[in-house]
């Protein structure tokens, strides 16, 4: 999922200007996006240890009894966490335009694979075994289901996923897949915004189409928050418009009838308070599209960008088994904490010792492959 995974060089996007449009500007390395998807992995993590339905009812099998009893002021802010899938959402659609400018379709490609597999695979494996050795809360798939997730296509298959939270990569692959389209023919300024066009129609329609090969597609939940993500990479590179203001008042429109949905899905949550906080996200995005924030370059960013990703993998199934166990032994609102805490050292240790040196071998695997279809290319 790219809104959570390490994003890569932001200057990849800037150091290229279009053909189309001559004036794009060269900006600084986009650090706030850093620690906007640390403080979104962290809302969702908050949200499924004290603000969910499922937590919050008598006898559930994470704490002793209601969650708003336990914590009740706690589970007021976290009731909200949820929408930090739409902001992921959100920074996909920014940061994969932003890193796929001037590249080829091979180069996409293995960028993605190397950015999502190796921590997701490590995720699958690390809660798999920690459900073996915690059982009580949560069931274990078979095993051929779980060799069938290290694909990561098993929302495709009908095949449940071993962590829920897996649901968000099958909406980010159908955007790559479409993306890569625009890819393939180059990226440009108009490109990018027929782009939106189309696949914001496509998402319109396909609810009431009834067509489900034109829903899977169109992906009609998630599409206008990657829109706008699109819409506001566009204006951090070439500036605003009327056209993309339009595009992301669209986007914003549509996003919040979508959060009304996942409001009622929820059953925790206000839409009032769901659209104050989208709005708010959406406002700081559109200071980073416009420059306002390029003064900001604390180097620690980095690193918090980077835990994102593992954080987002490894925190949901795995920690709330932790918080099962753990549940009488301390204050509730300290266990959070410290199971938070642990998660962030957990996603650290992925992120140095499994993504790093897996990224470079498959890197250099990749490459070696799709050298050798150049090479027979040219043979034949």
């Amino acid at each position: 999922m790219q809104g959570i995974a390490p994003a890569g060089s932001p200057r990849a996007g800037s150091t290229r200007k279009s053909a189309a449009v001559p004036d794009g500007r060269a900006r600084p390395r986009l650090y706030v996006i850093d620690g906007i998807r640390l403080a979104a992995a962290l809302m969702v993590a908050l949200h499924h240890y004290a603000g969910t339905n499922r937590a919050n009812q008598p006898g559930n099998a994470i704490w002793d009894r209601p969650v708003s009893d336990l914590m009740p002021s706690w589970f007021r802010v976290a009731s909200f966490g949820w929408i930090g899938v739409e902001i992921f959402f959100v920074i996909s659609g920014f940061v994969i335009c932003m890193s796929c400018w001037g590249r080829t379709p091979k180069d996409f490609f293995v960028s993605r694979v190397i950015r999502l597999y190796p921590a997701y695979w490590c995720a699958v494996l690390f809660t798999t075994a920690v459900l073996a050795a915690l059982p009580g809360v949560w069931e274990r798939l078979p095993l051929r289901e779980v060799l069938f997730n290290l694909t990561m296509l098993q929302e495709g298959s009908k095949v449940p996923n071993v962590d829920p939270v897996y649901w968000t990569l099958w909406s980010e692959l159908r955007f790559y897949l479409l993306f890569l389209v625009v890819v393939a023919m180059g990226l440009t300024y108009r490109r990018v915004v027929v782009f939106c066009c189309v696949w914001g129609a496509a998402a319109m329609l396909a609810p009431v189409s009834k067509f489900p090969l034109l829903v899977l597609v169109a992906n009609p939940t998630g599409a206008w928050y990657f829109i706008a993500g699109l819409a506001l990479y566009l204006m951090h590179r070439f500036g605003p418009d009327l056209l993309l203001w339009g595009i992301l008042g669209m986007a914003w429109l549509m996003g919040q009838l979508e959060l009304g949905e996942r409001v009622e899905f929820e059953q925790v949550s206000s839409w009032r308070g769901a659209v104050v906080i989208y709005t708010a996200f959406t406002l700081l995005m559109i200071a980073v599209a416009l420059g306002h924030t390029d003064r900001v370059r604390w180097k620690w960013l980095v690193t918090a960008g980077a835990l994102t990703y593992p954080l987002y993998l490894t925190h949901y199934m795995a920690g709330t088994a932790f918080i099962d166990r753990l549940r009488d032994t301390m204050d509730p609102r300290l266990l959070v904490v410290a199971v938070i805490a642990g998660f962030l050292v957990l996603s650290w240790l992925i992120h140095r010792l499994v993504e790093r040196p897996l990224a470079r071998m498959l890197r250099r695997g990749l490459e070696a492959s799709f050298g050798r279809l150049r090479d027979f290319q040219r043979a034949a």
